[in-house]
């Protein structure tokens, strides 16, 4: 009722609209961060977890550098959770650049054992594929960004009994 007797109230609304879908439309599209796992290590933990510091290599394709103040991670191994961590960690990914942002990350006693138990189902286990994802908490309004990435890594293959290697 309101909107229909007052054709002032209906004309700020509709220009109120008007700039905020062409503010929308002129924000700029960014193509997506390339993230790989750039290391890996082991830090202190506590009791039954397992803690590791995991390096990654943040590399931005994009015209504009990243600010950004907080880093979530999740790691998937063989299709099952794995590791999750944050860090509060403040940095810049440059413009055509890359930085090494660094994780702390937990894995479970139990995430640990299922692991374990899913690779004892009688097949060899040549390759092991991994998953993650996570996000830089943008320092902007609109800086967050969301980040994928998969890989696998081999494993070492056993020299088989018998074979002419030497013995040290």
């Amino acid at each position: 009722m309101l909107f229909r007797s007052h054709p002032l109230v209906r004309s700020m609304l509709l220009l109120l609209a008007t700039v905020l879908l062409s503010a929308c439309a002129s924000m700029p599209s960014r193509d997506p961060l390339q993230v790989t796992v750039a290391g890996v290590e082991s830090i202190p933990g506590e009791g039954l977890e397992l803690r590791l510091l995991v390096k990654l290599r943040v590399q931005n394709p994009n015209d504009t550098p990243l600010d950004f103040d907080g880093v979530s991670l999740n790691l998937d191994v063989m299709g099952r959770d794995f590791a999750s961590g944050v860090s509060d960690q403040a940095g810049t990914v440059p413009r055509f650049g890359e930085a090494v942002i660094a994780v702390p990350v937990t894995v479970s006693l139990m995430r640990m054992a299922r692991q374990v138990l899913g690779m004892l189902d009688g097949k060899p286990v040549d390759k092991v594929t991994y998953s993650m994802s996570g996000k830089l908490h943008g320092a902007s309004m609109f800086g967050t960004q969301r980040f994928t990435s998969k890989g696998e890594f081999e494993l070492p293959q056993h020299a088989p009994a018998g074979s002419d290697v030497d013995a040290p």
